[in-house]
């Protein structure tokens, strides 16, 4: 027969972990945060481009290296849709967008894949936030969202 005390122990356990599991599933629905995909890996992503597939859609081949992001400025229009991939030639970088609730991590071999739209314009930041050596600071990118040229 199990103590009372014990099965305080075991019931309070169970209700801290179902609290915390509901937390979970609450803030992706409430945050509408996505799950980051990891795709297999391919030379092809080591060559960083931009890809337009059509008026509002866009994919970003992004290559980390010590101590840039390639491409570093990406233009893109307002209301895009984008399909942001992340690999890593050296060591493990992070790639943080400021505002826009993006958080990869770039590791060698890998490949990191988000989706991302761009309802606003301006300026955001890209940052390395995963320490990857002495010129880590710099490591910053940027995305500018514009209206397209009429």
């Amino acid at each position: 027969m199990i103590d009372k005390y014990e099965r305080n122990v075991i019931i309070v356990a169970l209700l801290l972990s179902a609290l915390f599991i509901f937390s979970l599933f609450y803030a992706m629905g409430a945050r509408k945060a996505d799950v980051t995909e990891c795709l297999p890996y391919d030379k092809s992503y080591e060559t960083a481009r931009v890809n337009q597939i059509d008026k509002s859609t866009y994919q970003i081949f992004y290559v980390a290296r010590m101590w840039s992001f390639e491409p570093a400025i990406t233009y893109i229009p307002v209301g895009s849709e984008v399909d942001l991939f992340l690999t890593s030639q050296d060591v493990v970088h992070g790639f943080d967008i400021y505002n826009k609730n993006v958080n990869l991590m770039g590791v060698p071999g890998g490949v990191a894949k988000t989706t991302v739209r761009f309802d606003q314009p301006g300026v955001y930041k890209v940052v390395c936030h995963e320490f990857c050596g002495t010129g880590h600071q710099n490591m910053q990118a940027e995305i500018i969202v514009n209206y397209p040229k009429k």
